[in-house]
């Protein structure tokens, strides 16, 4: 039996079913509903639930109807649809979670006190079966799991860290995904050591300060409207008419392919305690901050560097890190824009927590359809898609059972949190600071030495007396005017020019806190100007003191000449 496409959608009164069955004999079929149970059959569809111990059962619908007479349901050859419309038992009720089809089709819990242990993905007892005669002696090699003590209870990953041992037997696999080096055998707090370290060194100062200046393609980024924004705005347009907070789950819709997708998972139940529940919430949202990075920067198409760019800009992710607080996947979020990405900037950073703040408002729904993108994203790259195992496809699971309130708590705890340049340990404002000082000072020198109209000089066809004017230690004012003419033909040269000197030479390859001693360096780098582009008035005082060494004997050979020159006039006998 298949499984058909389906939706489920409603009104104040009635409940709406479209199930989508092409082929099918519409002469034979079969509707039964009761209460939030509801079935359908037609041959050779059956949409129903399955049950916890093999068999059928009915799809469990997120609300009660009742059999009153009002029921109504209609057929559509052309499109192969089946629409049956079915009375609310309480007129006016709003059913929450018609767009979680896989939560749907889960299997009811049982009602019984008794605690129950189920191995996730066996859904169906295996049935012996005598009559038939089966080879049980084929060879088998199992995988061979590690010794019981070996791994040690801190070093657990994955989604609610429930995974240990999976990255041992899939090195070669995952060594180009993640950044973390046998996570089953380094500890939480050595893994985030680590990650800190690796982020000072990858810091790049000269492409933080040119996406700084040269912003126009991030202000380009900053102007994109990404899909949530329509549904968020008529979100806040509704709050604002006083209407019931509920409905706007109905703002998000999905596709047909994001549908495919909900019916392809398993269902699973998942036992975490309170701490396992919070690294499941704190982790939901440094993957979403990356998604929505990674959307923004994209304009939403996506690219062959879309994987890298969620799974590097997420920490969980790359370095199968766990959190405390919010204010510290925020820090975490914004080193790694400013270490990784192409565009680093921290307005990026400011925006992404922005978006995602909204998702969270707009419900389950808005945060589902993320997570499905990023299983695509994943799926569709070898091997990220291992990702998907880990974290992702359980998170998809999950977010279709959890409570509308937890969601809208997660957005209030990020409302709550501001971020600066500061919290990221870049020292960004003390290069910042730096960087705007060579600026000022290579302009100011460059306008001081370009001559005035007033003091460029008239051209004379004399040539100029070498011996009166001296030897001069400035440049060539032609050479000079060339030189500065090359440096502002290129955008950013006179930012870059000093800072890549002093950065060279007081940050080596991997140094981690030299960062104060780059920021001193560049403020001295300023201070010390080049010949070429000392004020005028050094300038002319160095002319002058070179004219006073020489005078004194260019003085006392004028002075002879001059007597000589007298002493033939008034040889001269006048008229």
């Amino acid at each position: 039996m298949l499984t058909p496409a389906f939706e489920l959608s409603q009104d104040p009164d009635f409940l709406t079913v479209a199930i989508r069955v092409p082929y099918a004999r519409a002469s034979e079929f079969d509707v039964y509903f009761e209460g939030a149970d509801f079935k359908f059959y037609a041959k050779p569809y059956f949409l129903r639930r399955v049950r916890a111990r093999g068999g059928a059962g009915a799809l469990t619908l997120p609300g009660r109807v009742v059999e009153n007479g009002s029921e109504q349901g209609s057929y559509d050859a052309e499109k192969g649809i089946f629409t049956i419309r079915l009375p609310k038992e309480t007129p006016g009720q709003y059913f929450e979670g018609l767009t979680m089809l896989t939560a749907l089709l889960a299997p009811r819990k049982p009602r019984t006190a008794k605690p129950l242990v189920e191995e996730i993905g066996a859904l169906a007892e295996v049935v012996e079966d005598d009559d038939g005669e089966f080879d049980w002696e084929i060879e088998q090699t199992p995988y061979e799991e590690v010794p019981e003590g070996t791994l040690n209870p801190q070093c657990c990953y994955g989604f609610g860290n429930s995974r240990a041992g999976v990255v041992l037997r899939l090195q070669d696999e995952l060594s180009d995904v993640i950044d973390i080096k046998d996570p089953d055998f380094t500890p939480a707090a050595e893994r985030r050591q680590k990650r800190l370290a690796a982020e000072l060194a990858k810091f790049d100062p000269d492409h933080y300060l040119a996406d700084l200046f040269e912003d126009e393609a991030v202000k380009q980024i900053l102007k994109y409207n990404p899909w949530w924004n329509d549904p968020y705005s008529e979100m806040m347009t509704c709050l604002g008419k006083s209407q019931e907070p509920e409905s706007h789950g109905a703002l998000v819709s999905f596709s047909e392919e994001e549908k495919y997708q909900l019916r392809k998972f398993v269902n699973k139940s998942f036992l975490l305690d309170k701490r396992a529940r919070r690294q499941v919430c704190y982790g939901l949202i440094d993957i979403l901050l990356a998604y929505c990075y990674e959307t923004r920067v994209t304009e939403g198409e996506k690219n062959v560097e879309s994987s890298w760019n969620i799974r590097k800009l997420s920490a969980t992710l790359c370095w199968f890190e766990t959190w405390n607080d919010v204010r510290e996947i925020l820090v975490s979020f914004g080193r790694r824009v400013l270490c990784y990405p192409l565009y680093r900037h921290f307005k990026l950073v400011t925006k992404a927590y922005r978006d995602v703040i909204k998702i969270l408002q707009l419900g389950k729904s808005a945060v589902l359809k993320c997570l499905l993108d990023i299983h695509k994203i994943l799926q569709e790259n070898d091997p990220a898609y291992i990702l998907n195992d880990l974290y992702i496809s359980d998170y998809c699971v999950w977010i279709q059972k959890a409570k509308s309130k937890k969601l809208t708590a997660l957005a209030e705890a990020l409302k709550e949190v501001s971020l600066t340049k500061a919290q990221l340990g870049l020292e960004l404002e003390e290069l910042e600071a730096a960087a705007l000082l060579v600026q000022e000072e290579e302009a100011a020198g460059n306008a001081a030495s370009s001559p005035s109209p007033q003091q460029t000089p008239c051209c004379s066809p004399e040539p100029r007396d070498p011996e009166g004017s001296g030897s001069s230690d400035t440049e060539d004012p032609a050479s000079e005017q060339e030189g500065l003419a090359e440096r502002q033909a290129v955008p950013g040269a006179s930012l870059r020019g000093p800072f890549l000197a002093e950065n060279d030479a007081l940050l080596p390859d991997g140094g981690v806190g030299q960062k104060s001693a780059m920021g001193q360096g560049v403020l001295l780098a300023s201070s010390q100007e080049p010949a070429g582009r000392r004020p005028l008035i050094e300038e002319l005082g160095d002319h002058l003191r070179t004219a006073l060494q020489i005078s004194p004997l260019e003085g006392a050979a004028g002075q002879s000449h001059g007597e000589t020159q007298d002493r033939e006039e008034q040889a001269v006998p006048r008229d």
